[in-house]
């Protein structure tokens, strides 16, 4: 507790009771300022307030570059209310008041900035008097220091004023301000220490809050490196969830109206969206990279055996060739215009290898045809299932498959390029991403971002994955995410499985997936009406256009 001397022009212990009052509301405005230059302001403002003071400015220190500087961060005149300030930096030098009390710790308390005694290392920038015509005389400059004992700014308070509501200006400053007393420098100074914890508090939020963003770039960055086909897709994730959210808060009418989220629900939001994905990093790196149906490992294997049966078939018909001619090597052909028996039966067998070529390129332009991850015809499914029964003799001579049932049954996916097993691997990153999330110690305004990325797959009507939830059960936040995860899944152009489609065709699969109660139908007509799609910078104009 401190103890202040009691002054002589306080006799009335109404007034001390003010003054305690007072500064205990200082303290509780200190602790719950959360923004920097509010807090500053906030500083400046009430250290004026007790003292009568005219102007005055806070500076912080700066050690970023290794090269000690003071901000000037804030600055305020109660005689030239319209005077705006800059931020600047000065080199933190005994040059300077604010220097001086910087590197010294201690307290000035001057009577006239324009007449310092003899010796001291410091002086008065008169440069700003004569800019904005005005006169500094009593000044007092006292360091904010944090529990450590170290000084992380100043705080000069410039011309006491004998009347509070006094004007000053450059011709009656003299006259109508006066010295600071050692009860006042006690005050402020005890009220800069609390503001220095306030500002060492402030200062720490921020490094806490670009840990996390530090943190959630570099996670993005591994998703990207684990998986390069879909790179950018998490951050035009987030630019689209966050619009959205944005406009979500401006809907008057409908069933959103109730919606409202704070800028630190929307930065809860955004990171959920950033690391939505994260749990890629827990599925096989050749599952998550599948290009095609068959693995480019499993191609080459079958590329082999075609080259091999194709080989075989030129071997077994050169060596039908050979025992046709030693069992028939004393033939004699003497009429010219008789046909040769023999002859004819070497065309049949070259024949039949022509054929049997044929056919080994036929199935092979069958299999890279169905190979591909588009929706599989009829025709292409009845000539697998002929290619199923094909075999060829190895180089052991064993009989085998020139296509193994597991690769038929790869190749004869319906849609896309995964089969059962390796689509349950793919929708399990949605958990790995809930349980690496959920162990990271988030702070409370971002405890939920867990739980909204482990909603992202969910659908409206249970058929989403992996949890299988229903309308309410899903966050809403997660509802908002759905839409911007769908349409840049519809329309990102970097997927080598797929083509990007345009907006319109983009957005006609929403209304459907809407329509059959699968995302919200309301997010969506807001996505679509206030076109939430052009944040990614697309050229949706002419998009919309061609498609029309």
């Amino acid at each position: 507790m401190i103890v202040f001397e009691k002054p002589e022009f306080l006799n009335e212990s109404t007034e001390r009771t003010e003054l305690i009052e007072q500064l205990l509301d200082i303290g509780a405005a200190l602790s719950s300022t959360q923004d920097l230059r509010e807090l500053l302001n906030l500083i400046l403002s009430k250290s004026r307030e007790i003292t009568s003071s005219d102007a005055g400015s806070v500076y912080l220190v700066d050690n970023t570059d290794n090269t000690p500087k003071l901000l000037f961060k804030v600055a305020q005149n109660g005689s030239q209310p319209s005077l705006s300030f800059n931020e600047f930096a000065i080199p933190m030098t005994r040059q300077s008041l604010a220097g001086y009390v910087a590197m010294t710790g201690e307290s000035l308390n001057l009577l006239d900035a324009y007449d310092l005694p003899e010796g001291v290392p410091y002086r008065l920038d008169t440069s700003f008097d004569r800019d904005i015509s005005y006169r500094t005389r009593s000044v007092m400059v006292l360091p904010m220091e944090n529990r450590a004992g170290d000084t992380i700014g100043v705080i000069q308070l410039i011309n006491r004023k004998i009347r509070s509501d006094a004007v000053l200006t450059d011709k009656n400053t003299l006259e109508l301000t006066q010295a600071y007393s050692k009860w006042e420098e006690r005050i402020v100074r005890s009220l800069a220490s609390q503001a220095a914890i306030s500002i060492e508090r402030n200062q720490l939020q921020d490094s806490i809050e670009q840990l996390f963003e530090g943190f959630v770039r570099a996670s993005v960055q591994v998703i990207e490196a684990r998986d390069p086909c879909t790179s950018g897709h998490s951050e035009r994730v987030a630019a689209l969830t966050v619009r959205l959210t944005e406009e979500v808060n401006v809907v008057s009418t409908g069933p959103l109206r109730s919606l409202y989220f704070s800028d630190r629900q929307i930065q809860e939001l955004r990171y959920a969206a950033l690391l939505h994905d994260f749990g890629k990093v827990g599925v096989p790196e050749a599952i998550l990279t599948k290009q095609k149906k068959l693995y480019k490992e499993q191609l080459d294997v079958i590329r082999h055996r075609f080259a091999l049966a194709h080989r075989t078939l030129e071997m077994e018909c050169a060596q039908s060739k050979f025992q046709h001619l030693l069992e028939h090597s004393s033939y004699r052909h003497q009429d010219k215009d008789q046909k040769c028996p023999y002859c004819e039966h070497i065309k049949q067998l070259d024949g039949e290898l022509s054929s049997g070529i044929n056919k080994l390129a036929r199935y092979w332009n069958v299999l890279l045809e169905a190979n591909e991850p588009h929706i599989l015809a009829e025709e292409p499914l009845s000539q697998l299932r002929e290619l199923s029964e094909y075999s060829y003799k190895d180089i052991n001579g064993e009989i085998k498959p020139l296509v193994t049932p597991e690769e038929i049954a790869q190749l004869m996916i319906p849609r896309g390029n995964l089969t059962p097993d390796e689509r349950l691997a793919i929708e399990s990153h949605v958990t790995h991403t809930y349980q690496f999330l959920k162990r990271i110690p988030w702070t409370k305004d971002l405890k939920d971002v867990p739980h909204i990325a482990y909603g992202h797959h969910e659908k409206l009507d249970g058929s989403g994955y992996p949890r299988g939830l229903k309308n309410i059960e899903i966050p809403i936040q997660a509802q908002i995410m759905a839409i911007g995860d769908i349409y840049d899944a519809l329309t990102a152009g970097d997927r080598p499985y797929k083509r990007g489609l345009p907006t319109e065709v983009a957005l006609k699969i929403m209304r459907q997936e809407a329509a059959q109660n699968k995302i919200s139908a309301e997010l969506l007509e807001l996505f679509e009406y206030r076109r939430v799609f052009s944040v990614l910078g697309h050229n949706l104009e002419i998009e919309l256009e061609e498609s029309a």
